[in-house]
């Protein structure tokens, strides 16, 4: 019996919802996709590597050349890439799985459910924040011992940055263009549904 009334209930929601339902569950699939794709990629040019040195940067882990990046990191004194964000990456899996449900349920709770897309839209952003951060923290916590000197600085978030003989270019990754497809829908999902 409750049962029966919860399908009929669904059924009234998605009657209800203009297609709120689709977007829902598409925004909710790419941003469960994101968290197995590189958000950003940070590569390095050196001397002698003239092809670059790619790091991924993953929600949870920093892949790809990472290692090789950490050691000439580490002749200007630079921290590992993998001690950044270690709260972030701990939290990443359960934030964005508590996202796809939240995200994928909202057209069941009506205008209740507009706020569980609220996240979805400003996740995108605090994304770029924190990577903004950490890569200012790292640049601003140079090693004074380090053998080679250099004033603190702050490798770019997207574009390219230079420091001696060392440039680095930044750019998002799929990732985070998933993100920002799900922030979209989960925008278009608020919009609609406060007009309503």
């Amino acid at each position: 019996m409750a049962l029966a009334a919860m399908r009929e209930s669904l059924a009234r929601a998605r009657a209800r919802s203009d297609g709120r339902w689709v977007r829902s569950l598409a925004a909710a699939a790419l941003l469960g996709l994101s968290l197995l794709m590189p958000y950003w990629r940070v590569t390095l040019y050196a001397p002698q590597y003239p092809g670059g040195l790619r790091a991924d940067i993953y929600l949870t882990r920093v892949g790809g050349d990472a290692r090789e990046i950490d050691i000439l990191n580490h002749y200007i004194g630079m921290k590992s890439l993998s001690l950044a964000a270690p709260l972030e990456r701990r939290l990443a899996v359960p934030l964005v799985l508590g996202g796809v449900l939240a995200v994928g349920s909202a057209p069941l709770f009506g205008r209740l459910g507009l706020l569980l897309q609220a996240p979805a839209v400003v996740f995108p952003v605090g994304v770029v924040a924190d990577l903004a951060y950490w890569l200012w923290r790292f640049g601003h916590s140079l090693d004074p011992s380090a053998p080679i000197r250099v004033e603190p600085f702050m490798p770019p978030v997207i574009g390219r940055g230079t420091v001696m003989q060392f440039t680095t270019v930044a750019a998002p990754r799929w990732g985070f263009l998933l993100a920002v497809a799900t922030a979209a829908l989960a925008l278009y999902n608020v919009v609609t549904g406060w007009r309503r």
